[in-house]
Order: structure tokens, then sequence, then C-alpha cells
């Protein structure tokens, strides 16, 4: 017997869970009608004026080092089937910046809950992975805003959970969700409650990938899915045994950084140029996901509550 309140942590590995389970992959492939080769990037030009907010090695290297998340769903940052060519709208976005600043981008695949810790150590001088702004990331990183997305959930089709508004219905179900995530924390932050209520807690498990995770619900290892709510409403559009269940918490979304990175100002102003000449509505398009568009970038805004 698992003690009560106990989280289980599962690092599964995505084959392990895939074997004979076709039906538990995510998709590699942006859905018909949605073309992730679209070219909404390369015309983007050089703006000398937000370039020159630089730092001058920088300027001087001509290229930053980023740490991606890759083993995303559409239509964050994932591989297609070549399992070379990045794309999402993460990579536009990222792409699209760094034209108006002039540099090229290094990108680095990490995995996600390596990629914060990675920034204080100065192995990458931006890092993305749709990380949420939150007060307690902060501390040690700070973030350029990019986009709204945030929490949700994702079930089968045939799960009688109702739409979430308190963790509190999750208790005595087992929740699946990334590692290193806002998901994680929240689920963590607040499991001792179900015992204060008298009722069984919710148990967690916790993957490395995001095809385990799909793995995990299409076989019943976990009752529901908690992850980004852009990747879980792509998602379950692929797969008609599984259904999006509800929007749980919105979050901003940004470029992370070292603490008092000289970088932010001028990612920040890249961004809003991408927004002032139409080329970030153009990738918020592409990829679906005009829900989650900003109006203006932000550094270190208050997390949203």
């Amino acid at each position: 017997m698992l003690p009560r309140f106990r989280t289980i942590v599962v690092m599964l590995a995505a084959a392990g869970l895939l074997a004979g389970c076709a039906p538990g992959a995510i998709p590699t492939e942006a859905a018909p009608g949605l073309d992730a080769t679209a070219d909404v990037v390369s015309a983007v030009p050089k703006d000398e004026a937000i370039a020159a907010l630089l730092p001058p090695d920088v300027r001087q290297a001509g290229a930053l080092t980023f740490g991606s998340s890759l083993d995303g769903s559409p239509p964050g940052a994932f591989y297609l089937s070549d399992n070379r060519t990045a794309v999402g709208v993460d990579i536009d976005i990222a792409e699209a910046a760094a034209r108006v600043l002039g540099v090229r981008i290094d990108r680095q695949d990490a995995a996600f809950d390596t990629i914060l810790p990675a920034l204080g150590s100065g192995k990458f001088q931006v890092g993305t992975g749709n990380f949420g702004v939150t007060e307690e990331r902060k501390k040690t990183v700070d973030f350029v805003t990019y986009l709204n997305d945030g929490q949700g959930l994702a079930v089968r089709q045939d799960s009688d959970l109702a739409p979430v508004t308190d963790v509190t219905q999750l208790c005595g179900r087992t929740i699946g969700t990334g590692a290193g995530t806002t998901f994680e924390t929240t689920l963590n932050a607040h499991q001792h409650r179900c015992g204060e209520l008298g009722r069984p807690a919710y148990q967690v498990l916790v993957f490395k990938e995001m095809s385990a995770q799909y793995s995990a619900l299409q076989q019943g290892k976990v009752d529901v899915l908690m992850s980004t709510i852009n990747g879980l409403r792509y998602t379950v559009s692929q797969q008609p045994n599984l259904r999006f269940l509800n929007e749980f918490r919105r979050l901003n979304v940004g470029f992370a950084l070292p603490k008092d990175s000289p970088l932010a100002p001028a990612l920040q102003a890249a961004v809003n140029k991408l927004i002032q000449d139409g080329t970030y509505e153009r990738i918020v398009r592409k990829w679906g996901v005009e829900a989650s568009a900003i109006s203006t970038s932000e550094t270190n805004p208050p997390e949203l509550r």
C-alpha cells in the first residue's frame, strides 16, 4: 500500500510505454490544414536600433545559445518526422526575434527540467519550452513574454470526470504530468488538501516525455493529464478516443533568461517589433493559437492568478 499522501514519481521511457500501443503516440506532423513548414519568418528584417540593445559580445558573436525542449506536441516545439527539422510556435517566434536582432540561434535540444538550472550555470543564454511565468521561477530566472498559454486537462472519452476548477475534484484519481513543470508544482502543492477533507489523495505520475504521458492516458495508467492548454487541445483533436476536459489556469509564457540578463531589453523589443509589424499575428495564426496571443511583451510580469 502506498502512503496516503505520497506522490508517485515515475520517469518512464516513451519507448516502453509505446510498445504495442500505437494510438498513444503523439502526432509528429501538423494536422490537415495546418502547414507546419509554411514560411512566415524568413522575410523578417534586422532592426538596427533593436539590435543595438544587445550586449557587445553577443553582437560580435552573432549568435545566441538556446536550450530548447523539443519533446513536445504540436503546436509548441517538436521535430517533424525526419527527427531533424524543429518546428512549432516557440521555434517560429524565437527565429523571428533572432532575425530582428540580426543574430542566429545556436539551438541545443535539452530535457525540459534541465533548462532553467542550466541558465544559471551559463550553459545556455536563453531557454524555451513553454515556460510559464511564476513568482517562484522569477527568484532565479527572468522572463520575456511571448504567449499566454497555461494549464489544461485531458481525459479519455469514457471518463466521468467533470471540468475541474479545484484540485480536490481530483481526489482519488491518478494524474499524469511532466517533470519540472508548473503542473507538477501545482499538483504537489495541493495534494494534502484531499486528506484534510477526509478523502483519498490523488496520485501524481511524472513523466520525462510527452509521448509517454499520452500513452499512459490511453492505456488507463492515469485518469487525467495536466499539461499545456495548446498542446492538449491540439493532440486530442488528433485522437478521437481522448478529449480536452477544460482550462484550469492561464499563465504567461516567455523566453527564460539568467537572472538580470542584459538580453532581456533586446528580446522584449524584438517581440514587440514582431507584434507591431504583423509577423507575430502570422505566426500564431499559422499554429492556430490566436487565443494565446499577447498584445505586448513584458519582462517579469506578475504571475497570473
